[in-house]
């Protein structure tokens, strides 16, 4: 057998030939030596640079909903199953948010992304929606995006014919792990809303957060789920424990662990946006510069759906430093 070294710059060579990589070579990946994970980040950063460029893709978020969620997602700061002290409020005017999508064009954003916590839309809340995306398309011109929860086939049609680019919608964990994280909903329903927006002709942005007490093989479990859905984006947020939550105390995962996961989604997906989302600056003593350098080549920046997160200003900076573009 061919030495860890040997096998990564084999998986990097079908990765380039456009045959890709097994599942057989997806689980050897994740178990390289602690020692070869800077060979696994070199691989993958070559991958991303040959499929994408030096660009890495900047997004911003609106949490345009911030309410008392009736899911229980054990790591979620706004379920109402647990008393975490996140402020609630209702969906802003329209004007407030296109005044915010501004900022976020200025800042260098290219996307922005409507975020609501809630199970689902209700109708009247989606056509207040509609309302502020159109509004955002007359007014601002930036890419938007949304994650509404779950839809039905008829509102998905109608985010499409808005103009709305990609829907956000997380799978979260593996399918193995899912029930210890959520009861109220399934794996499956989460599934079901992805097809419904690529049926509707939405790309798709998923991922997950890792952190959550899941082991190695469950990461390599949602990275196999993740790539069988050919998502345009993949979004990994690491988990950062919120007071009042079932995993408020849970350990950090060591950064070899991220940098492996990260890494191998690249093999999988060499063209996708593999965004580093929530956590990085708190997980990541450099907010995420190794990452641009592993497999990732996209961030969230200026703050995320409960807590806050570098200025956009900063993140440019960062991205610049180590020779990429935003």
């Amino acid at each position: 057998m061919s030495s860890a070294k040997e096998f990564i710059k084999e998986c990097q060579e079908k990765v380039f030939s456009g045959t890709g990589i097994s599942a057989e070579d997806v689980q050897r990946l994740f178990e390289v030596p602690d020692e070869n994970i800077s060979d696994l980040a070199r691989a993958a950063n070559e991958i991303t640079r040959d499929f994408n460029g030096d660009k890495v893709d900047v997004e911003e978020l609106n949490n345009i909903k911030k309410n008392a969620c009736s899911e229980d997602c054990s790591f979620c700061g706004q379920s109402a199953f647990f008393d975490t002290g996140v402020e609630t409020y209702q969906l802003p005017t329209p004007e407030e948010v296109v005044s915010r999508a501004r900022v976020a064009k200025q800042d260098g954003a290219e996307s922005y992304c409507l975020v609501a916590a809630w199970r689902e839309p209700s109708q009247k809340d989606f056509e207040k929606v509609c309302i502020i995306i159109n509004e955002i398309n007359q007014k601002v011109g930036i890419s938007v995006e949304c994650s509404l929860g779950f839809l039905t086939q008829e509102q998905a049609k109608k985010l499409k014919q808005l103009g709305v680019k990609r829907y956000n919608h997380n799978l979260e964990t593996a399918k193995s792990k899912f029930a210890e994280i959520c009861t109220t909903h399934t794996y499956d329903d989460r599934i079901k809303t992805l097809r419904i927006a690529r049926d509707a002709g939405l790309e798709l942005c998923t991922g997950g957060i890792i952190g959550l007490g899941e082991t190695r093989k469950q990461r390599l479990e949602l990275t196999i789920e993740l790539a069988a859905l050919f998502p345009e984006e993949v979004t990994i947020n690491i988990l950062v424990p919120i007071p009042g939550t079932p995993l408020e105390l849970q350990t950090p995962l060591p950064k070899s662990e991220i940098i492996r996961m990260f890494s191998v989604i690249r093999f999988l997906l060499p063209e996708s946006v593999i965004k580093i989302s929530g956590g990085r600056e708190t997980n990541l003593d450099d907010s995420g510069e190794e990452l641009l350098q592993s497999g990732a080549n996209g961030i969230i920046t200026s703050g995320y759906l409960t807590m806050g997160g570098n200025n956009a200003e900063k993140d440019i900076e960062m991205i610049k430093k180590i020779g990429l573009e935003a």
